[in-house]
C-alpha cells in the first residue's frame, strides 16, 4: 500500500505539471488536456486495481487486472510525454523565429539609437534561445546532433560582440567595403547557427558521419596496411594480393614523401624517412616472395613469420619518423603565433593602408601554415580529438579574413573609436581561436615526441646563438635567443597542461618542480644575459662575457632536458635498458623507439640445434600475441572465458548502483575496465600495444586498489565489530595481494623460438596466462569488497549526524524505446523482448539475516519489476 500511495502521488504531480504546460501554451491546450484526462483516468484505475491486489496478492485475476491498468497508465503517460516534448520543440522553434526576426531588424537599422534598441531585444531573445537549446541538447540521444547544437550555441554567444561592433562600424562608415564584409560575416554566422539548431532539433533517424570526423589519413593507412599483411598462406592469391598491397604501400610512401619534402622537416629526418620507405618497400617484397613459396600450406613457417616481423618493424620505425617530422612542424610553427598580427595592428592604428595590405599577405601565409600544420598533425593521429583540430582550424581561417577586414577599416579611419573597438573584438576572437587550435594540436601530439624534438631544436638554437656571438652578430644572437625563450616557454606550457590531467602525487610534483626551475629561474637569467650580450656587442665593439653566455645557454638546454626526463621517468629506468637515461647529450630525440633484435644464435644445450630469438621490441608484443599458434590461443581463450565470467559478476554488482555518490562503485568499474584492456592485450587486441603499456596499466590498477582500500577501510571503521567488518577487512587484504601479483605478472614477454621444422613455438605463454589469472583473482576480490561494503554501510544504523562514507542508491533505469513494432500482446501493448512479459511478484520475501543473498538476487527481481 505504500507503493500504491507513491504511484498515486507521482501521478498527481505528473498531472499538475502537465496542467501548467497546457496553461502556458494555448496552441496545444486542447490536446494536452485530453492527454491529462487519460492519465487521470488510468491513474485512478491503477490505484483501484493495485489496492485490490495488495489486499489479496495471491489472486491471479487481480494480478492480471493490475498489470492491464499499469500498462494503460504507462501508455497514457507516454502520450503526455510525447506532447510535452512536442511543446519543447515548438517553443524552441518559436525562439528561433523570434531571433531571426530580430536579426532582420538589426540588418535594417540605419542609426546608432535604433541599433542599440534592436540589439538589446536581440540579446534578450538570444539568451532565451540559448537556454531552450541547451535543454534540447541534453535531451537528444544522438551525440553528433548534441555536438552540433553545442557548437551552434557557442557560435551565437561568441559572435554577438562582433555583430554589434561590425554593425556600428557599418552605420558609421557605410562607404567602407571592409566594414560591409565584417557585418555580413557576423550576420551569416548567426544565420548558420540558427539553421543548425533548427535542423538538429527536427531531425529524425541516425545522423551521418561529418566530414571532420575519422582518424588521420596517413595513420589510418598505415594501420590498415599492417592488418592486411597478416595473411595466412592458404589464403594467398598472388594475382590479387600483390598488386593490392603494393598499391597501398605506394600510397603511404607518397604521403610520407610529401611530409619529408616540407620545409620544416630537418635534412637528417628527411633522409631517415626516405631510408625507411625503401626498407619497408623491400620488406614487403620479401614477404610477398615468402608468401608465394608458402602458398597452400596450412601452417605459417618460421621464415614467413620472420618476414612479417621485419615488415612490421619497418612500418613502426617509419611511423615514428613521420610522427617526429610532424612534431618538427608543430615546434617550429606554433611559436610566436601573434608576430604578424602585432605588426598589422601597429600599421592599422597608424593609418598605413599600404603597409596593412602588404602585411596582410604575410599574415595570410602565416595562418595558412598554422592550419596546414594542424591538418598535418591530424594525418598522423588516430585520436578522436582530431575533429576538434579540424574544426578549430576552420574557425581560424574564417576569423583571420575578418581580422584583416577590421584592420583595413581602422587603417582607412584611424581616428574612429568604433573601428578601434571592432578590431579589438575580432582580434580577441582570433586569439581565442588560435589558443583552441594550439591546445587541440597539443592534445593529439605525443608529449614525449614533442619534448624530444623541442630539446633537439633548442640545442640547435643554442649552437647558433653561440656561433653568432663568436662572430659578433648581435642581430643573430637576439634572433636565436628569442627562439630559445619561445621554445622553452612552449615546453613549459605543454607540460603544465599535461600534468593538469594527472592526479596529484610525487610524479606530478617532480615534473612541476623541473618546470618551475626552467620558467622562473633559468629563462629569466638567460634573457638578461643575452640582452646584456647584445648591448655589449652593439655598444662596445663586440666585447662580452663569452663564458657566462655559454654557461647560461647550456643551462637552458639542460633544464629542458631535465623537464623531459621528469616527464618520461614514470618508472625506474633501470628496468628498461636503452631508455631516455642512456641517451647522448642531445637527448636522443631521433631514437625514441627501440628496434627489435634481429640477431640469432644457436642453442647448444643437450645437442639441440634450435635457433632462438628473444623478441625485445616493446611495440611488437601485441602483434606477436595475435600470431600465436592456434593451440596456444585456445589456452589463452579458455583463461579469458573464466575471466569474463567473473567480470560479468562484477558488472552485475556495480551496474545496479548509482555511482554519482559512490566512489567504491566508480573505482570497481575503473579496475574492471583496465583489467579488460590487459587481458585483451594477451589476445593481440585492445589499446595496449606494448609490455610497457601493460606495466603502466598495472600501476593504474594498483593506484585504484589503494584508493578502494582506503575507502572501504573508512566504511569498516563505521561498522561495529562484527563478522561483516572482519569479512570486509579480509577481502581488502586480498585486494592488496592481487594488485601486487598483477604488478609482477604484467611484464608479459613473448619469446619466440623456431624448431627444426620451422614451427613457431611460444615459450612465454605462462606469463600471459598468469596475468589473466591474476586479473581474475582481483576481479573476484573486488566483487566481494563491493558486496561487503554495501552490507557494512547499510546493515547497521549510524548515530545522529553521522554521514555515510558512500551513498548506496539504486541506479535509475536507462532510456528505452517506448514503442517497438515487433510484437503486441492481447492488450495491444508492446511485448518485444523480455520487458514485455507480465508483471511477476517475487515469490521470496526479505531475509534480513542473509543480506548477501538478497543483494545477489537483486538483478532478477529488478528485471521482473521493470517488466
Amino acid at each position: 500500500m505504500v507503493l500504491v500511495a507513491a504511484v498515486q502521488q507521482a501521478t498527481e504531480d505528473f498531472i499538475r505539471k502537465g496542467q501548467e504546460i497546457a496553461d502556458e501554451n494555448p496552441d496545444v491546450r486542447a490536446e494536452m488536456l485530453t492527454a491529462i484526462e487519460d492519465v487521470r483516468r488510468t491513474g485512478d484505475d491503477m490505484y483501484a486495481a493495485s489496492s485490490e491486489f495488495a489486499g489479496e496478492p495471491c489472486s491471479a485475476s487481480r494480478r492480471a487486472t493490475m498489470v492491464r491498468a499499469a500498462r494503460a497508465l504507462l501508455s497514457a503517460v507516454t502520450r503526455l510525454l510525447i506532447l510535452a516534448d512536442m511543446v519543447d520543440v515548438y517553443l524552441l522553434l518559436r525562439s528561433l523565429r523570434i531571433v531571426e526576426t530580430d536579426l532582420e531588424h538589426l540588418r535594417e537599422t540605419s542609426n546608432q539609437s535604433d541599433l542599440t534598441r534592436c540589439f538589446e531585444s536581440y540579446g534578450d531573445h538570444t539568451v532565451e534561445l540559448n537556454e531552450r537549446a541547451c535543454r534540447r541538447q541534453v535531451d537528444l540521444i544522438d551525440p553528433r546532433r548534441r555536438d552540433e547544437i553545442a557548437a551552434a550555441r557557442a557560435t551565437l554567444m561568441r559572435i554577438n560582440p562582433m555583430l554589434l561592433t561590425a554593425s556600428k562600424v557599418y552605420i558609421r562608415h557605410p562607404d567602407l567595403g571592409s566594414a560591409v564584409e565584417n557585418r555580413d560575416f557576423a550576420f551569416q554566422q548567426v544565420a548558420d547557427a540558427i539553421n543548425i539548431i533548427s535542423g538538429a532539433t527536427q531531425a529524425t533517424g541516425s545522423s551521418e558521419p561529418l566530414e571532420y570526423e575519422g582518424p588521420g589519413e596517413l595513420a589510418a593507412a598505415l594501420e590498415e596496411f599492417e592488418k592486411k599483411v597478416l595473411i595466412d598462406p592458404h589464403e594467398y592469391v598472388e594475382s590479387r594480393v600483390r598488386p593490392f598491397l603494393e598499391e597501398r604501400l605506394e600510397h603511404i610512401i607518397s604521403g610520407a614523401a610529401l611530409l619529408a619534402d616540407s620545409p620544416c622537416t630537418r635534412p637528417d629526418r628527411r633522409d631517415r624517412i626516405v631510408g625507411q620507405c625503401q626498407s619497408v618497400r623491400q620488406a614487403l617484397q620479401d614477404l610477398l616472395s615468402e608468401l608465394g613459396r608458402s602458398a597452400g600450406r596450412p601452417d605459417r613457417s618460421q621464415a614467413l613469420n620472420e618476414s612479417v616481423r621485419s615488415l612490421l618493424n619497418g612500418t613502426d620505425r617509419l611511423r615514428h619518423e613521420l610522427r617526429q617530422a610532424v612534431v618538427d612542424h608543430v615546434s617550429d610553427n606554433y611559436l610566436g603565433v601573434e608576430g604578424p598580427l602585432d605588426m598589422i595592428l601597429s600599421a592599422a592604428r597608424e593609418g598605413k593602408e599600404a603597409q596593412v595590405e602588404a602585411l596582410a599577405i604575410l599574415f595570410h601565409e602565416h595562418v595558412t601554415k598554422l592550419t596546414e600544420v594542424g591538418q598535418l598533425a591530424c594525418s598522423m593521429s588516430s585520436e578522436d580529438s582530431v575533429k576538434l583540430v579540424r574544426k578549430a582550424a576552420g574557425q581560424v581561417d574564417l576569423i583571420s579574413a575578418e581580422v584583416l577586414n577590421a584592420a583595413r577599416s581602422l587603417s582607412f579611419r584611424p581616428q574612429s573609436r568604433v573601428a578601434q573597438e571592432n578590431l579589438e573584438v575580432f582580434v580577441g576572437a582570433w586569439r581565442d581561436a588560435i589558443d583552441l587550435l594550439t591546445l587541440a594540436v597539443d592534445e593529439i601530439t605525443n608529449i614525449e615526441d614533442f619534448l624530444a624534438v623541442s630539446e633537439g631544436h633548442i640545442w640547435e638554437d643554442v649552437q647558433m646563438c653561440l656561433q653568432a656571438a663568436s662572430e659578433s652578430k648581435p642581430g643573430e644572437v637576439h634572433k636565436s635567443a628569442h627562439s630559445i625563450r619561445g621554445r622553452s616557454g612552449r615546453v613549459c606550457d605543454v607540460v603544465v597542461a599535461e600534468m593538469a590531467s594527472y592526479e596529484p602525487g610525487p610524479y606530478v610534483d617532480r615534473v612541476n618542480e623541473a618546470v618551475t626551475v626552467l620558467r622562473d629561474r633559468v629563462i629569466p637569467h638567460f634573457a638578461d644575459t643575452t640582452d646584456n650580450c647584445v648591448n655589449s656587442m652593439s655598444n662596445r665593439g663586440g666585447r662580452y662575457n663569452e663564458a657566462e653566455l655559454r654557461d647560461v645557454a647550456n643551462r637552458v638546454y639542460e633544464s629542458v632536458r631535465d623537464v623531459r626526463r621528469a616527464v618520461v621517468h614514470r618508472v625506474d629506468e633501470s628496468q628498461f635498458p636503452g631508455s631516455y637515461g642512456s641517451r647522448d647529450r642531445l637527448g636522443g630525440m631521433f631514437d625514441t623507439l627501440r628496434h627489435a633484435s634481429t640477431g640469432s644464435g644457436a642453442a647448444q644445450d643437450h645437442g639441440q640445434e634450435n635457433v632462438i630469438e628473444e623478441v625485445d621490441d616493446e611495440n611488437n608484443q601485441r602483434r606477436l600475441m595475435a600470431m600465436l599458434p592456434a593451440q596456444e590461443r585456445e589456452r589463452i581463450s579458455e583463461e579469458i572465458n573464466h575471466f569474463i565470467e567473473e567480470r560479468q559478476k562484477l558488472l552485475r554488482e556495480t551496474v545496479k548502483w548509482d555511482d554519482s555518490a559512490n566512489e567504491i562503485v566508480v573505482l570497481a568499474k575503473q579496475m574492471c575496465l583496465i583489467m579488460m584492456e590487459m587481458t585483451d592485450f594477451t589476445r593481440g587486441r585492445g589499446p595496449l600495444k606494448s609490455t610497457m603499456d601493460v606495466i603502466k596499466a598495472a600501476k593504474r590498477i594498483s593506484d585504484c586498489g589503494q584508493k578502494l582500500d582506503k575507502l572501504a577501510k573508512a566504511v569498516a571503521d563505521e561498522c561495529p565489530d562484527s563478522n561483516t567488518k572482519n569479512d570486509l577487512l579480509a577481502y581488502l587484504q586480498r585486494i592488496t595481494l592481487y594488485c601486487h601479483q598483477l604488478n609482477i605478472t604484467s611484464n608479459v614477454k613473448v619469446n619466440v623460438q623456431s624448431a627444426a621444422g620451422g614451427e613457431l613455438i611460444v615459450s612465454g605463454l605462462d606469463s600471459a596466462t598468469s596475468l589473466i589469472q591474476a586479473a581474475k583473482n582481483l576481479i573476484i576480490a573486488v566483487v566481494l569488497v563491493v558486496k561487503a561494503s554495501y552490507i557494512a554501510s547499510t546493515q547497521y544504523k549510524r548515530g545522529p549526524g553521522q554521514r555515510a562514507v558512500v551513498q548506496w542508491r539504486m541506479r535509475a533505469p536507462g532510456k528505452k524505446q517506448l514503442y517497438s513494432p515487433a510484437v503486441q500482446d492481447d492488450f495491444g501493448v508492446i511485448g518485444g523482448g523480455p520487458e514485455g512479459g507480465l508483471m511477476r511478484h517475487g515469490s521470496h520475501g526479505q531475509d534480513t539475516s542473509q543480506p548477501l543473498r538478497e543483494l545477489a538476487d537483486f538483478d532478477q527481481g529488478q528485471d521482473e519489476t521493470f517488466a
